[in-house]
């Protein structure tokens, strides 16, 4: 790979533009680069995660592939009509769910955002991810330029998430905190 990014502070966007990857500019609050910015975040969470797991753990293989995946899915939304996230995405990350939710006993009352370190950290980056997914959804409501497997990709990652913070709890001793009514 070339040099792609030689320059980083290019001045360009301090009239409150930014450039997409078609080349084209738009207004820094518009709903794509919304969009784009929550799903950057939740990358960025995912790497927070990544970073509290033991390097030999298990899970980072799972992680990285979620990146690579957010990153496939950032690059779509950055070229409008240009597609990059696909079926495999889905079926991949599905697969995660089921071999994740196999070892755990079925939820009986809703589960408080805690836990362990770690299974705190897949909370947080949850929640990013179902911003993300709004972003997203509200995007797709006014461009159909936006396919429905970005969307799908997000809801399916929150939820693995969701079942990974379950996972890990138990793993690393710690126990899931119920919530009180």
């Amino acid at each position: 790979m070339g040099n792609r990014l030689s320059k980083i502070t290019t001045r360009t966007g301090d009239d409150g533009t930014t450039g997409l990857g078609d080349g084209s500019r738009v207004n820094k609050d518009d709903l794509r680069m919304q969009a784009i910015g929550d799903v950057d975040e939740f990358n960025s969470f995912v790497g927070v995660l990544r970073s509290a797991l033991a390097d030999d753990d298990a899970e980072h293989e799972l992680l990285s592939l979620m990146q690579h995946h957010l990153f496939d899915l950032g690059g779509e939304l950055a070229v409008p009509g240009f597609e990059l996230v696909t079926d495999q995405h889905l079926q991949a990350i599905e697969a995660h769910a089921t071999r994740l939710n196999a070892d755990l006993p079925p939820l009986k009352e809703f589960i408080l955002p805690a836990g362990t370190a770690a299974a705190s950290h897949c909370h947080v980056a949850r929640a990013v991810a179902r911003r993300a997914e709004r972003s997203v959804v509200a995007l797709r409501n006014r461009e159909d330029s936006v396919r429905a497997e970005c969307q799908q990709y997000l809801n399916r990652a929150s939820d693995v998430l969701f079942i990974l913070a379950r996972s890990l709890c138990r793993r690393d001793g710690g126990t899931e905190v119920y919530w009180q009514r």
